[in-house]
């Protein structure tokens, strides 16, 4: 057998040329070796149903093992699973591009892959759910960006083999291929982190580069509360929430993230590095919270894009914060429940701290049962 040509992504004088080249091989049903960060992979168009099939003769695939679908943006997944499960989708926004495969159930009649042909469907679905990945790596992010539609991408080996991390193994262990398209060594030199999403919880079902402690941490739901100088009322609201959880939750404050919930406060006034204000301290201490250790930040990019509830003291903070940040309108809200503004008190004495207290306190209560329900723990085994 004559071993698969093996192009060298560096030495070309114009790369986006072998792009095109590897579209077309995939367009015309050939099997075609690509880098990604995590190991060599090796894929198939899902819209030629013999290329996908002889991929999984190649592999030497087992009945009812599933192959995984390369996206070209974690926002694609939801054409496949339009009822997407929250932890899920933190899971897609936060790891993606990146290192993780997420497998999860995809019986919704919407799915975009009930449009794959049949064989296809058998391979990529044969139990009820679908396996996606977003790699991150140039060369296949701009193959994947100018496909139609996904590509079924698995490692380069026989089932049961080690996988390749270079494009010499990969010739070695799959010499069937069409066409191998070579970077170098792989980045991580290993696979992807398995993660499968079953009844609001998740389960690793193979660790590869991203560890169970990143992906607890990828995982949990981020509640973000917002005022002006992140001294006073944000991070008093912090602490009062995760007291609040931690007490119905029966555990410690420091133990929330165990449970798949992490509290944030922001200012979008904020200079950062500040301590909360002596009287917050105060009102928070003859509640038996420490607040001494608060050091304010300003309201962030990555702050906002992170967080799955946003909550700001006023009116007037929820419009200037959806200003700047259009995207967070399903996620934003005031924290008292009927829009009522919560006051400043900073400069006040310690009485308006503590009616300002008393307000996040009554408003969290009524928030309760819906910030319950963010709650994500790990199933058993994970």
């Amino acid at each position: 057998m004559t071993s698969p040509p093996i192009i060298k992504i560096r030495e070309a004088e114009e790369p986006r040329d072998l792009v095109h080249r590897c579209v077309q091989a995939l367009a015309e049903g050939q099997i075609v070796v690509m880098p990604t960060e995590t190991i060599y992979g090796v894929a198939a168009s899902v819209l030629v149903p013999h290329a996908v099939e002889r991929l999984a003769d190649m592999k030497g695939r087992k009945q009812g093992h599933a192959f995984t679908l390369a996206l070209k943006s974690a926002e694609e997944i939801w054409d496949y699973v339009p009822d997407l499960p929250a932890v899920a989708w933190r899971l897609a926004r936060r790891a993606w591009p990146g290192p993780l495969t997420l497998v999860v159930e995809s019986r919704h009649p919407l799915s975009a892959a009930r449009r794959f042909p049949p064989q296809v469907q058998r391979l990529v679905c044969p139990e009820g759910t679908l396996g996606f990945r977003v790699p991150d790596h140039f060369f296949i992010s701009e193959v994947l960006r100018l496909l139609p539609a996904p590509l079924v991408l698995t490692s380069v080996n026989k089932t049961g083999e080690p996988p390749a991390r270079s494009a010499e193994e990969a010739a070695a262990n799959l010499p069937e291929v069409d066409i191998i398209f070579d970077d170098g060594p792989a980045v991580h030199g290993n696979a992807s982190t398995v993660v499968k999403i079953e009844d609001g919880s998740w389960t690793i079902l193979r660790e590869g580069v991203l560890s169970k402690t990143a992906i607890a941490e990828m995982a949990s739901a981020v509640i973000l509360f917002v005022c002006a100088g992140n001294t006073c009322r944000s991070p008093m609201a912090q602490a009062l929430c995760q007291a609040m959880l931690a007490e119905k939750l029966g555990c410690s404050p420091q133990q929330l993230r165990d449970f798949g919930v992490v509290v944030r406060s922001a200012g979008l006034e904020a200079y950062g590095g500040d301590g909360a204000s002596p009287q917050a301290i105060e009102v928070l201490k003859q509640r038996g919270i420490n607040l001494e250790g608060h050091m304010s930040q300003q309201l962030t990019d990555s702050l906002v894009q992170d967080a799955d509830r946003i909550f700001t003291m006023t009116r007037a903070l929820k419009e200037a914060v959806l200003a700047r940040w259009p995207d967070a309108a399903d996620r934003i809200d005031c924290l008292d429940p009927h829009g009522q503004d919560i006051a400043d008190p900073f400069g006040g004495p310690l009485q308006a701290y503590e009616q300002c207290a008393k307000l996040i306190e009554d408003a969290l209560r009524d928030r309760c049962e819906e910030l319950l329900r963010l709650v994500v723990v790990p199933r058993s085994g994970a």
